[in-house]
Order: C-alpha cells, then structure tokens, then sequence
C-alpha cells in the first residue's frame, strides 16, 4: 500500500485544464505522462484528420495501446535505442538548464 500523502495536481491536456489526484512520489512520473498524451493527441489533431476532442483522445488512446503492445511482444521497437534517445535528452536538458541557471 503507498502511504504516500495524495495532493490534487492541476494538469493541461490539448489545452484543456484537468484536477488529478496523485501521491506526492508519483507525481514526476504523472507529468510525464500527461506530457505524452498531451504530444499524442497533438499529433492526432494535427492531422485535420479527427475533429472532435473526444475522438482525438480515441484515436490518441489506441496509438499509445498499440506502442504498448509492440513493446511488449518485443517487435518493432529497440528498447536499448530509447534508453539511449531519453539519456541523450536528458543530458541535454541538464545542460541547457545548467546554463539557465548560471545566467541568474
């Protein structure tokens, strides 16, 4: 059982402000992913091809299920290249907020 202590977190999603719950020691990785479905269903209503919210959220729903999926049948993704794509990103954003904070 996570005893963590559980704080409302307002989050955005295609512009639309969302109120979760979210234990304190998930919430890195809560944004996290609202940062991804946010990418994703971007990507959908970016295509013209979806108009409604609700069938960009669909549509957003099932390309992340099927990334799921592939990764789990193991086809058609190198898990050892997306480490290294998310520790070269990371690297980058240390860096780039190292010189953020040396201009303060």
């Amino acid at each position: 059982m996570n005893s963590a202590k559980v704080k409302a977190l307002d989050v955005t999603i295609l512009d639309r402000e969302f109120r979760v719950a979210c234990p304190e020691d998930e919430r890195a990785e809560l944004l996290e992913a609202v940062s991804y479905l946010d990418k994703k269903m971007r990507e959908v209503r970016d295509t013209g091809k979806v108009a409604t919210v609700e069938r960009i959220a669909i549509m957003a729903a099932l390309n992340i299920v099927h990334e799921l999926l592939t990764t789990r049948l193991g086809t058609g993704f190198d898990m050892g290249e997306f480490k290294r794509r998310i520790n070269s990103m990371q690297a980058t954003i240390d860096a780039t907020l190292a010189e953020q904070d040396e201009l303060f």
